[in-house]
């Protein structure tokens, strides 16, 4: 290439590298959208409105959250990575919109790789397989020989196709070579509403929709996904303590924003939400519905998705359940 024409393409490439910078020093200048691509009362929207104060007073506007909910967090997701990349819509996702649904090579409206840039993980914890008093099993065990006692009576709720809690669900049938029907909604709280009601019989939820249910009994818990024990249920045994070896599957989320964001917008909202999951108030309040603080650099959550990713290929997730 000629040096003149050289010289051309680097003049432009550092006047549009000028321009980001320019843009990231007056960043924010206006109110933020804070897209949750599932209901309010679920964990994702619980660790949103954690974070919310704590990012409202470090970026010096409002973050008004919105609730997108559907097709397993897709359609929230599909709307932050088609917003305007200029750091005013970010939004939380989950591990199925970001690992699951990449594993399964289901049909999304949008491609990570290339429609979002990835801020931040923001929390994570296991899930947590739950049934109402009535079922007649107070065990994984239990539950294992009703299921083969009776092939397809039983069903179980989870939080969506193409989320972790649905890979949870297919694991658990998978694994202990039973067949229980697996009935998709629009997000966690739902499922969990419905086992309480015994329109199904298991549900697999995540800690914030399901601890105040366990802990009045309306609901009683039967295992949980980690490979230890969770904290807040002590007394509660893993799948893999009960004996499906090696079972484990955790829920978490992290912050992203358009895939064209400038990278010096990125950085100052990564930055922004280090500071907000450090606040010990933010801290608190996600470790109250069982969650745990997870602040990465971009590069360090990039690396973490793209093991989640081989992961759920490896696992060759395929589920075919219809939203409920």
């Amino acid at each position: 290439m000629p040096s003149q024409a050289r010289r051309l393409i680097l003049a432009i490439a550092f006047g549009i590298a000028g321009i980001g910078l320019s843009w990231a020093q007056t960043f924010p200048s206006k109110p933020l959208r804070f897209i949750v691509p599932f209901p309010a009362g679920g964990s994702t929207d619980a660790v949103a409105r954690a974070m919310q104060p704590a990012l409202e007073k470090i970026l010096g506007q409002p973050v008004v959250v919105e609730n997108r909910a559907g097709a397993g967090g897709m359609l929230g997701v599909d709307a932050i990575a088609k917003a305007a990349p200029d750091g005013y819509t970010i939004g939380i996702a989950g591990a199925g919109a970001l690992g699951v649904n990449i594993g399964e090579r289901t049909k999304r409206p949008y491609d990570p790789a290339k429609d979002l840039a990835l801020i931040s993980k923001a929390a994570g914890s296991p899930f947590v397989l739950v049934a109402p008093p009535t079922l007649n099993a107070n065990s994984l065990d239990g539950v294992i020989r009703l299921a083969k006692a009776e092939p397809g009576r039983l069903s179980i709720g989870h939080g969506g196709n193409g989320t972790a809690m649905q890979l949870t669900a297919l694991m658990l049938v998978s694994m202990a070579d039973v067949k229980i029907n697996l009935v998709p909604y629009r997000g966690t709280a739902p499922a969990v509403a419905d086992a309480i009601a015994g329109h199904v019989q298991l549900a697999i939820a995540d800690p914030p929709p399901s601890m105040g249910a366990i802990s009045e009994g309306k609901l009683k818990a039967l295992a949980v996904s980690s490979k230890t024990r969770f904290p807040m249920f002590p007394d509660v045994p893993t799948f893999d303590e009960q004996g499906l070896k090696d079972f484990e599957v955790s829920g978490w989320f992290g912050i992203a924003a358009p895939g064209a964001t400038p990278r010096a917008i990125v950085t100052k909202l990564n930055a922004a939400v280090i500071a907000a999951l450090d606040d010990p108030e933010v801290a608190r309040r996600i470790r109250t519905v069982g969650m745990e603080p997870a602040p990465m650099t971009p590069e360090q959550f990039s690396a973490f998705v793209d093991s989640e990713i081989a992961k759920a290929e490896k696992l060759q997730v395929t589920g075919d359940d219809k939203p409920n």
